[in-house]
């Protein structure tokens, strides 16, 4: 698009269907890696992946040429795909539905980054349903808990 010109910082937050602790350290870099190649292929650029066993945090600067809901359902369904042909694990893998977006300025970028470096260190005093409350709330954006987070039947 020429004389196109934008800055679009925007963290996807997502979980694993029920908050299930599946993502295993013996292929989570490699599934940041598949999920890196998703971004790139879409011609936007990966900020910072990282994540605990329940959930993961992505933050890129987002090209205006595709929408949020596409990306997202390309980076969840092709990565849960690649996870259950991969056999990395004996049940199979999926993502919870829904997901959260929040963008950012640029002033923001070195901190969101930092922030999700430290998931590990992080998770060690809150869950995330504490931290994905928090985020909606610090986004004011309005919600129902009842349909925040799929619940096993």
């Amino acid at each position: 698009m020429a004389n196109t010109y934008t800055q679009i910082h925007v963290r996807f937050v997502f979980a694993v269907k029920y908050r299930n602790g599946l993502i295993h350290s013996s292929f989570k870099e490699e599934l940041y890696q598949y999920i890196a190649g998703i971004i790139k292929k879409n011609n936007h650029k990966l900020l910072a992946i990282n994540g605990v066993e329940d959930h993961i945090h992505i933050f890129i600067g987002m090209r205006p040429t595709q929408s949020i809901s596409d990306l997202l359902q390309d980076i969840k369904g092709s990565s849960s795909k690649w996870i259950n042909e991969k056999k990395f694990l004996k049940v199979k893998f999926e993502w919870q539905e829904g997901y959260g977006a929040f963008s950012y300025s640029k002033s923001h970028v070195a901190n969101v980054i930092r922030y999700i470096q430290n998931q590990e260190v992080h998770h060690k005093k809150e869950s995330f349903k504490d931290e994905y409350l928090k985020f909606l709330e610090a986004f004011a954006i309005e919600y129902d808990e009842r349909y925040i987070f799929k619940e096993p039947i």
